[in-house]
């Protein structure tokens, strides 16, 4: 068995019993092993070499087990706090006690915590997204770290479908309306899904239609939401300082965020190269719990034999 020294104590287990099983006297076995007469004369008596426990056989408490048997039951019952309840102890039951013998005493009990026995609240459980067709994007931007062969911090662009999990990325030197445009374009032309509809935050990379917190109508002349209009895509905006609505992307940056973690990247190409792999597997050859067990890519395949129409 495996115990653990104090790390003062000057014999083991194997000493002791050398000290157990010798006939020479307590001066010659402490000068020996470099301990006192009174250490040799204790492991002499025991039949064991192993250390007792060292929590006290006679417990420092002024109740009685049915004085004990009250306050746990009024704690169970009332909710009272350590203090409350020393004051109607000591009123009606036992004026000695102490509020640290109070204290063990409902520790030992499993009654300690007064937060565990309160009744808590049922939260309303996590409701999953709501089911969608292929078609139906979300879009988010996700800080990268700066390369120590780069100048500046760099963005990454990320898209996934909420049907098929399928996801798209793309990197940019600057988080601006027109990259914003230019990654839809790249995501129209790679998407085999028709893009119906894409959900992003208000972020100015992507609509003029967020001033403060207050919503306005769009002007027309935002970059992104002219090409969605051209393409025929309908955008939603998330409400303001919800990212939560725009979960489902958040949740594969969460996955981006440990696969950064998880690497030392030498330059801003191998980070690019990594990125792009991790992306190529999560579509290919990575199950999703919430997809049955599937791909994206078989997943996106079902729906194609399924609804073909939605499809290019």
């Amino acid at each position: 068995m495996l115990i653990q020294l104090h790390s003062q104590a000057t014999t083991t287990p194997k000493i002791r019993a050398k000290i157990q099983a010798s006939d020479e006297p307590a001066w010659v076995l402490a000068a020996r092993f470099g301990t006192t007469e009174q250490t040799v004369w204790k492991w002499r008596k025991r039949d064991s070499v192993q250390d007792r426990s060292h929590t006290a056989h006679r417990l420092q408490t002024t109740l009685t087990p049915a004085q004990e048997a009250v306050a746990v039951s009024l704690r169970k019952t009332l909710l009272v706090s350590l203090d409350d309840l020393l004051a109607v102890v000591r009123e009606f039951l036992n004026p000695d006690v102490s509020r640290s013998g109070l204290d063990r005493c409902l520790r030992r009990h499993g009654v300690g915590n007064l937060r565990d026995l309160k009744v808590k609240d049922a939260r309303p459980k996590h409701s999953g997204f709501k089911a969608y067709e292929p078609g139906y994007i979300h879009i988010d931007v996700k800080y990268l770290p700066q390369m120590e062969d780069q100048t500046s911090r760099r963005y990454l662009f990320v898209a996934i479908d909420r049907a098929t999990r399928w996801v798209f990325i793309r990197i940019y030197n600057n988080k601006t309306a027109a990259n914003a445009r230019r990654f839809l374009r790249d995501l129209e032309r790679a998407c085999p899904i028709r893009i119906r509809t894409i959900l992003t935050d208000n972020g100015k990379e992507f609509t003029d239609r967020l001033f403060g917190l207050r919503k306005r109508i769009a002007t027309g002349k935002h970059e992104f939401d002219r090409l969605c209009t051209e393409l025929n895509i309908e955008h939603r905006l998330t409400p303001p300082r919800s990212p939560q609505t725009n979960g489902m992307v958040e949740r594969f940056n969460g996955r981006i965020e440990d696969v950064l973690q998880s690497h030392h990247f030498r330059s801003g190409e191998e980070l690019d190269a990594t990125l792009h792999r991790y992306v190529w597997l999560y579509n290919q050859q990575l199950p999703q719990s919430a997809l049955g067990s599937k791909t994206p890519l078989q997943t996106m395949k079902d729906w194609h034999t399924l609804k073909p129409e939605l499809f290019k």
